[in-house]
Parts: structure tokens; sequence; C-alpha cells
């Protein structure tokens, strides 16, 4: 608040814009815009302008203009937060995931699930491009002999009997190439009854793909044109393809590991 003039920056999932509030353009709008505090929800109109030179943020994409208001409207106002959301770093996990509509605001996790989002797009991209088809498979299935611990339902309909929650789609993807189906694949929601540990959770998402009548070739040859593609269209990051190979034997033989790091 600069006395005749009110600043606020506006964020949404593209950006922040700045706001201007002048009592010439808009005395109504300037005296609601005293109320304002951080993380209100409002809806604005006016005119986008350039700033002034002197003015101008080099720090944000639209640091050249801001939206000077005729008209605001206050949808939801904030209480006191329970955190920063620029000092969100140093707060305890368990406190930001209470408030995780909060900590979604801020720019880091909202990137991770913008990022997360682009990858499975791209994904899909490959699969069709290559002919697969996408199947939803159920979740409220029979407990299938794998190797892990199943979650289980209880069923209303039949007394005493449960439903399991899928560790995998493995016996349904295996029922679709028996139906000549011959290529599949799904974003696969999965649930294991395990304790966590740092790289698995009890339900986590997999890429789940199927496909008959081919050899192993067939097989690294789409799992790298999927890395290949992902990569370069979701993270602009361009891989080489074919990967380096390594015989299991070679990998035990030279370092003690089948899945060394190539790097020592």
């Amino acid at each position: 608040d600069h006395g005749g003039l009110i600043f606020v920056d506006l964020r949404d999932r593209s950006g922040v814009m700045q706001l201007v509030f002048n009592p010439e353009i808009s005395n109504d709008a300037h005296k609601k815009a005293e109320s304002l505090r951080s993380e209100f929800v409002v809806s604005v109109t006016g005119m986008v302008v350039d700033r002034s030179k002197e003015n101008i943020n080099p720090d944000m994409s639209t640091g050249a203009l801001e939206l000077k208001v005729d008209e605001v409207d206050i949808l939801s106002s904030a209480e006191t937060l329970p955190f920063i959301l620029d000092e969100a770093e140093g707060v305890e996990e368990e406190l930001r995931l209470r408030y995780r509509y909060l900590d979604l605001r801020r720019k880091g996790p909202r990137e991770k699930l913008v990022m997360r989002n682009k990858i499975i797009f791209a994904m899909r991209e490959f699969f069709m491009k290559e002919e697969f088809y996408e199947v939803e498979t159920p979740i409220l299935t029979k407990n299938t002999p794998e190797g892990s611990r199943e979650f289980l339902v209880p069923s209303r309909i039949h007394h005493g009997y449960v439903y399991a929650m899928p560790q995998s789609p493995q016996l349904y993807k295996q029922l679709l190439m028996a139906a000549g189906f011959e290529k599949y694949f799904q974003v696969a929601r999965c649930f294991r009854d395990e304790d966590l540990r740092a790289d698995r959770q009890p339900e986590f998402t997999q890429l789940d793909v199927e496909m008959s009548f081919v050899d192993e070739e067939d097989i690294i040859s789409v799992i790298e044109g999927l890395l290949h593609y992902t990569l370069k269209t979701a993270c602009n990051v361009d891989v080489t393809v074919p990967f380096p190979r390594m015989l299991y034997k070679d990998a035990f033989g030279l370092y003690g590991s089948d899945k060394p790091d190539t790097r020592f």
C-alpha cells in the first residue's frame, strides 16, 4: 500500500500478475483492496497495460505488464496462515500435509504435478502411435498369486467374502492377450499392503504394458522408443537410443550387482 496506489500480486496456475488499484480509476475497488491479505481468492477485471521502464521486473514473466483494476470481487477471504508459503521448505512435512491445499499452491509441488501430467500424456501419445489399446482394468478383483500382501475390501452383497485390490493388472492383461488384443497399455493404480519403504508406497501408479507374438528385441525397442519420446516431449531431454547393453553375467562379474552404477 503506497497511500494513493495499492499493488497486489495475483497468482493463478499460469503465474503471477501485478494488479494496480488506483482510486482515480475505481474508488470502490481501491477500498476493497485495502482489506486484501495473503492467499485471499479474488476475481478482478481491468486493463492490462505496459509498466513504466523503471518499474519493469525482469524476474517475472509478466514483469513488463500490470493490470489496472476496474472491479474486484473477494470470492474467499483467508484466516491467518499456518505457515508462510514462501518459507514452506523449512516447515514440518506433517503440517504441510495437513494443509495440503496450501502446500500445493507453492511452485515446487505444483510443478511436479504439471510434469507428471506431461509425462503421462506423452506416454499415451507414444503408445497410440504404436497402435496399442488403452484398457482400464477392474480395481475390485479376486486375489491373485503374486508376491505381495493384498488390501482386502469386505463384500456387502456376499457376506463373508472379500474383494482384493490389484497388486498389478497381471491377470487382466494376460486375458486381453488371450483375447487377441495383442498390444495393451494402462496407467494403472496398484495396491500392496506392505510396510513403507523409500521406493514403495501402499498405493502407487505404474505404466503397465503387454504385447503378444514378440521377442526380447521387440520389447527392448518399444521401451527405448517410449523413454526417448517421453523424455524429449515432456522434459526436452534428448537421450540416445539404442541404450548401451550389458550381459547379466558381466554385470555381476564386473560390479557384483544386477543394477550397477556404471560410472564407477
